[in-house]
C-alpha cells in the first residue's frame, strides 16, 4: 500500500477515488503491466471486496463507485472449423469408456447447440414435453426473450437416440437432458466433455461449447445467410452483436484468397 503503513478496517474506509485511480494506473505500466482487459477485472474485484465490507462488516466506501475501468473492446466471436465440429460431435458419440446412454446424450447437447445455435443455459432449460422436437423449438434466451429456432433432422435424430437410451423416467416437466445419477445435467459437465474431446483429438482450447454457437452463425453467414436472419436465430436485441460475426468470415475469406490465389 502506497500509504506506508499496515491497512487497517477502518483505513479501508478512506481510500480515496484517486488513490484507487493511482493504483490502476500502477499496475498498468511497469515490468509486468496488465492488458484492458485483466485491468477491467481487477477493478470489479475491487468493487467485489468493498461491497463485502458494506454489506458484512459495516465499512462502505462510496469512493469505489466514482471510478471507471478502461473501456474494454469486446472480442471477435471464435468460431472452429466445420470439420473440427463435426470431430467433436462424433467423438462424443464414440466414447467406448462409458454407459452409451452418456455418449447419446453428449452428442445430442453437442449436436443441438450447434445445429440450433443455442446457449448451454437454454439448451439444458429445455424440457421432456419439448421432444420429440418439432420443426422449430421456442426458446427463452437472455432477458426472457423467446425466440423461434429450426430444428435440423441431425438434431432431432441425436436427441430421439439418447431418449431411446436413457435408463430414467422422464415426466414431461422435468429437464430433457440428465446426468449420471439422474439429476439435471449441469453446464460444468458440458464444459468439461468438450474439454476431453478436444484433447483427445489435439483442438485448440478456442473448441468450447460456446464456440459451437459462434460457429453455427459463421458457418450460415459464410453459406449466403443474410445478417438479420442471423440476428434472429441467435436472439440478439441488436444487430450490431451480430456484426461481429462478419469480420469473422471476412478474416477467413482473406484467409482463402491467400491459400487459393495462382499468383500468392
Amino acid at each position: 500500500m502506497h500509504r506506508a503503513e499496515r491497512l487497517h478496517l477502518s483505513g479501508l474506509a478512506t481510500v480515496s477515488a484517486p488513490e484507487l485511480r493511482a493504483y490502476l494506473a500502477s499496475r498498468r505500466s511497469g515490468d509486468r503491466p496488465l492488458a484492458t482487459r485483466s485491468l477491467s477485472q481487477a477493478l470489479s474485484a475491487i468493487r467485489a471486496f468493498h461491497r463485502y465490507l458494506d454489506q458484512r462488516l459495516d465499512t462502505p466506501n462510496n469512493a469505489v463507485t466514482l471510478v471507471r475501468g478502461p473501456r474494454v473492446r469486446p472480442g471477435a466471436p471464435r468460431p472452429i472449423g466445420e470439420d473440427q465440429v463435426f470431430g467433436l460431435i462424433d467423438e462424443a458419440g464414440d466414447e467406448e469408456d462409458r454407459p452409451e446412454w452418456t455418449a447419446a446424450r453428449d452428442q445430442a447437447v453437442l449436436t443441438l447447440l450447434y445445429g440450433c445455435g443455442l446457449r448451454i443455459s437454454e439448451a439444458l432449460a429445455l424440457k421432456r414435453s419439448d421432444a420429440p422436437f418439432p420443426e422449430t423449438l421456442r426458446i427463452l434466451g437472455k432477458g426472457g426473450k423467446t425466440r423461434l429456432a429450426p430444428v435440423l433432422p441431425a438434431v432431432r435424430e441425436a436427441t430421439d437416440t439418447y431418449l431411446k437410451s436413457v435408463p430414467f423416467p422422464l415426466a414431461g416437466s422435468e429437464p430433457l437432458f440428465r446426468a449420471a445419477r439422474g439429476g439435471p445435467l449441469r453446464p460444468r459437465h458440458v464444459q468439461a466433455t468438450v474439454q476431453r474431446l478436444r484433447g483427445r483429438l489435439g483442438l485448440s482450447d478456442r473448441a468450447t461449447p460456446h464456440a459451437l454457437r459462434h460457429s453455427f452463425a459463421t458457418h450460415l453467414l459464410g453459406a449466403g445467410a443474410d445478417l438479420r436472419s442471423i440476428q434472429e436465430l441467435l436472439g440478439h436485441a441488436s444487430l450490431s452483436t451480430t456484426q461481429k460475426y462478419t469480420a469473422v468470415d471476412a478474416a477467413g475469406l482473406l484467409s482463402a484468397y491467400a491459400q487459393s490465389h495462382p499468383r500468392r
